[in-house]
């Protein structure tokens, strides 16, 4: 399991590099003149060569990678263009409504996805399979922002049962948390519980038609403990990584997802930092999301040993 581990992080190593790379020449071979944007459009040329040097842009760009790679892994991503305050700051403040946000979208697709397709695939060709199957289709064509609108309009415009926006911290309390938590969670699980219930039926689906499940029916054990024991737990793995994909996904979803319910979360900052070309903002945001991504995928590996440990690598 160590060295396992150990192989794993090795290899996230090189596409962390490449990573930074990236993020680190996407300042510097966009359009336009960062110093420029800093110092705005009353600024002299003065002026701007003052604060080129002030960012390093006037050193070899082997050099200035070096020195940004190390403040970088000091936490140091400079200040921000537009919000005149450092990235770090701004990324500590508005990780928690993204962080929220995803969270709660992962309970409720888990919680609704797995006993849907799970149900589909043990009443196979049944009206409730189709009905699952219908959903299915409808989540992956109702696009997230379409259906948060949707939602605003009959649950928080005519029937006033949650706020049309905003986020509170559940360190406010639960239930302020939770209502303005449902509508955005419940907007963006849509596609996903249509994607995890699909994989789960299909998985679940050609584990019951194997032996060990028969032989389990033979034994005359409950069909509860046959379904959840026997097929479940043996389709768990592809089950597992669409989940992990999912998550992974949720990065893209939470930008759309918070502009629409006006969430102040990094999705947001996304936005505003692009709309405003702020590149130390969306250079630290790129890395902060890639690195979350990487870690989900590490965390799906090691998920599979705890599942099947009969899977080496």
């Amino acid at each position: 399991m160590l060295g396992f581990l150990a192989r794993r992080v090795a290899a996230t190593v090189p596409v962390l590099l490449f990573v930074a790379v990236f993020v680190f020449l996407l300042l510097r071979l966009t359009p336009g003149d960062p110093a420029a944007i800093v110092a705005g459009d009353n600024a002299s040329t003065e002026q701007i060569e003052e604060i080129r040097a002030q960012l390093g842009l006037d050193e070899p760009l082997l050099e200035q990678f070096g020195l940004w790679s190390a403040k970088v892994l000091r936490g140091d991503f400079g200040e921000s263009f537009f919000f005149k305050q450092p990235v770090a700051s701004l990324i500590g403040q508005r990780i928690e409504p993204t962080l929220s946000l995803a969270l709660v979208t992962l309970f409720i697709t888990v919680v609704v996805a797995v006993p849907l397709g799970t149900l589909a695939a043990y009443y196979h060709r049944s009206w409730l399979d189709r009905l699952v199957m219908g959903f299915s289709v409808a989540g992956f064509s109702v696009p997230v922002f379409v259906l948060g609108y949707l939602l605003i309009y009959v649950f928080a415009v005519e029937l006033r049962w949650f706020p049309v926006q905003g986020f509170a911290s559940i360190r406010e309390g639960l239930w302020p948390f939770l209502e303005r938590m449902v509508l955005p969670a419940s907007a963006l699980s849509v596609i996903y519980v249509a994607l995890i219930a699909r994989i789960t039926r299909a998985s679940v689906l050609e584990v019951l038609g194997e032996d060990h499940v028969r032989t389990a029916r033979g034994k005359g054990l409950p069909e509860r403990t046959v379904v959840i024991n026997h097929a479940l737990r043996n389709a768990a793995v592809p089950i597992v990584t669409v989940i992990g994909v999912g998550l992974a996904l949720l990065i893209g979803g939470v930008v759309v997802t918070e502009s629409v319910f006006n969430i102040p979360g990094l999705g947001r900052l996304t936005v505003d930092a692009v709309l405003a070309r702020d590149y130390p903002t969306i250079q630290a945001v790129i890395l902060l999301f890639s690195f979350a991504y990487v870690l989900i995928n590490l965390m799906i590996d090691l998920t599979y040993l705890v599942l099947d440990p009969r899977i080496r690598y």
